[in-house]
């Protein structure tokens, strides 16, 4: 199996709210799962829907970081901790 690389140089962390895009194709069944919640909640969208999923999986798989924290309870409690300490 190949290694991930995780070296991090000052670059990246000098970059704020930095968005990776990347295709994923859905299962059907997920996709329209979807499309009824965003219907019934229309504060919703299918990028704060699967924001809210990564990171709620994340932290249930034991990642402890404090920034993923706070966009999990942002998205689920519809706030933004962008810029707090």
């Amino acid at each position: 199996m190949n290694e991930i690389n995780f070296d991090i140089t000052q670059e990246f962390l000098k970059k704020e709210n930095e968005i990776v895009s990347f295709k994923c194709e859905l299962h059907e069944h997920l996709q329209n799962a979807m499309k009824d919640f965003i219907d019934q909640h229309p504060n919703w969208d299918q990028y704060r829907i699967l924001q809210a999923a990564i990171a709620g999986f994340l932290m249930q798989k034991g990642s402890s970081n404090r920034d993923l924290t706070r966009l999990y309870v942002g998205n689920m409690l519809s706030m933004n901790f962008e810029n707090r300490d």
